[in-house]
């Protein structure tokens, strides 16, 4: 079964908040979690994370905290997942970004699913690209959107 852990649901959390508050509004993650009712202290390794690749700014000192590096319609879901949980992998026999890896399966080149599977990843990796946090954060007005 496919699922996110509770580092990317925390990923989420905190950045739809963030999404939310005004652009040069700073966030600390003691708010976040008290807020959310996560740990602190996986939230802020989280947003460190995010930080560190460019999805937050961060300041420090007692009015920091942290705020979106850009806008949520330019953020997309496959690229925070892949920083949360490294490279979106749906098998072991997928080559992500190019990159042959030593625990491709031994039979990959006669396996009757390989195929598939491949494209099924590709299916997801391509709809986790197109969905935004702007997306995310709200979902109604997308769906009256496109029910228009």
């Amino acid at each position: 079964m496919l699922a996110l852990t509770k580092k990317t649901g925390y990923g989420l959390i905190a950045m739809s908040h963030l999404a939310g508050r005004g652009d040069d509004e700073f966030v600390c993650a003691r708010e976040i979690a008290d807020r959310f009712g996560v740990p602190v202290s996986l939230l802020m390794n989280v947003l460190k994370e995010l930080a560190a690749a460019g999805y937050l700014e961060s300041v420090r000192g007692p009015h920091g905290g942290y705020r979106l590096a850009r806008p949520p319609d330019e953020i997309d879901l496959a690229g925070l997942v892949t920083v949360l949980e490294g490279p979106l992998r749906l098998a072991e026999c997928v080559v992500v970004d190019g990159v042959d890896d030593e625990s491709i399966c031994e039979i990959v080149d006669h396996c009757p699913i390989a195929d598939p599977v491949h494209r099924i990843h590709r299916k997801i990796r391509d709809l986790l690209k197109n969905v935004t946090l702007d997306e995310i954060v709200s979902p109604a007005a997308e769906t009256t959107a496109k029910e228009s």
